[in-house]
């Protein structure tokens, strides 16, 4: 069986009543303190909370016992799902953080703390070989930097994506906008198996749901909630991927968008967002610098989750043995000092290979402990230095 949340049962009851949606649901347990207080509570009662009329209350009241929980979760354990509430411990920290979660997540695979670094990849099911070739180079790229890639599993930009962080070996996240006993679009079920065994499958939708279109603007939400920035790769003016952008910016993400050729429809999307502020993408380091410092509202989520570890990154007070490091990262750390070193002294000092030394700086540089200085010189932060 699988280590589904405690009280799971009656989170999935309330959830699936007609009415509740997350904002609402997250209302309701804040009045009655459980999932399953809700579900014992009387019209009336509901009526008090704002927004909720004797409607409203009725419907959720009559249709709170409809969902067949027994059967979900039997199917759940059948496929390899685990079912999370918001309070639990392994639900994904920076989803948390936007104003909309979803209180249920159904997950297939793992997710892991360090898939608190992430970076959406979203862009047109119509793309381009440019287009897929440069969602494939960039997730590579930043999958092999440290980062988990999260993307919508559709055909286009999202797979070549999801493609090009399992061709690193890197972790990557697919949210689908359907239950996960469907697998949308039918031709991805072997990247869908790949990406459960390198990351995680997940949906906020009962398992046997069908990929409807209704179903996709909520998905896109996920998306941007999972991750630290969304960068959009060729769309449409009127797309999913532009819905995501804007899910990002209500989130108080980063927008980040990869120029296109001038002359094609596919370039309309990601060129207007540039043109309204997102930042244009070219390498792994605009990315860096799009995001800078981490610590700007996000580093608590991927820093260590100890609260003292929080505490001193939040003040600029960091200590490398708060930090977890990779034997590529411990390397690189032991090997700085106060004073500058390029990238090829690193790489002598370490004997790490280009590619591990590199990933290695930009983790650190993203952590907060490292800076970069012009012509690849690079030197360890002081304590309560920031940029």
């Amino acid at each position: 069986m699988q280590d589904h949340s405690p009280d799971i049962r009656s989170w999935l009851q309330l959830v699936r009543a007609e009415g509740v949606g997350s904002v609402r649901f997250g209302n309701l347990i804040d009045e009655f303190g459980s999932a399953q207080a809700v579900l014992s509570a009387s019209v009336s009662q509901m009526t008090k909370i704002d927004g909720i009329g004797a409607k409203t209350a009725e419907k959720i009241a009559t249709t709170r016992d409809n969902f067949d929980t027994d059967k979900e979760l039997s199917l759940a354990d059948k496929l390899g799902v685990t079912v999370l509430n918001i309070d639990d411990d392994r639900y994904p920290a920076v989803l948390k953080q936007i104003y909309d979660p979803p209180a249920v997540l159904y997950v297939k695979g793992t997710i892991e703390k360090s898939d608190n670094l992430a970076c959406a990849i979203v862009g047109s099911r119509r793309c381009s070989h440019y287009g897929s070739e440069q969602a494939s180079r960039l997730a590579h790229l930043l999958a092999g930097s440290g980062f988990t890639i999260v993307s919508g599993m559709a055909r286009g930009i999202d797979t070549a994506s999801h493609l090009g962080a399992l061709a690193a070996n890197g972790r990557t996240l697919a949210v689908q906008g359907c239950g996960l006993a469907n697998i949308f679009p039918p031709e991805n079920k072997k990247l869908f198996e790949r990406i459960c065994a390198s990351g995680a499958c997940v949906s906020e939708l009962p398992l046997e749901y069908e990929p409807l279109a209704e179903n996709f603007p909520p998905r896109n939400r996920i998306i941007a909630g999972l991750s630290l920035g969304t960068i959009v790769i060729e769309a449409f003016l009127r797309s999913g991927a532009l819905i995501t952008a804007k899910a990002s910016l209500d989130y108080n993400r980063e927008v980040m968008a990869v120029p296109g050729k001038i002359d094609s429809p596919l370039s309309k999307g990601p060129h207007s967002l540039i043109r309204d502020g997102a930042k244009l993408i070219e390498s792994v380091e605009d990315v860096i610098d799009a995001l800078g410092y981490v610590g700007d509202g996000l580093k608590d989520h991927v820093a260590d989750s100890a609260a003292k570890t929080q505490q001193k990154v939040e003040a600029g007070l960091f200590d490398t043995e708060d930090f977890k490091f990779s034997g590529s990262e411990q390397a690189v750390i032991d090997s700085l000092n106060s004073e500058p070193s390029h990238i090829e002294e690193i790489i002598d000092r370490t004997l790490l290979n280009a590619g591990s030394a590199n990933s290695a700086l930009i983790s650190l540089r993203l952590k907060g402990l490292i800076k970069q200085l012009p012509g690849d010189f690079f030197v360890r932060r002081n304590a309560a230095e920031k940029e």
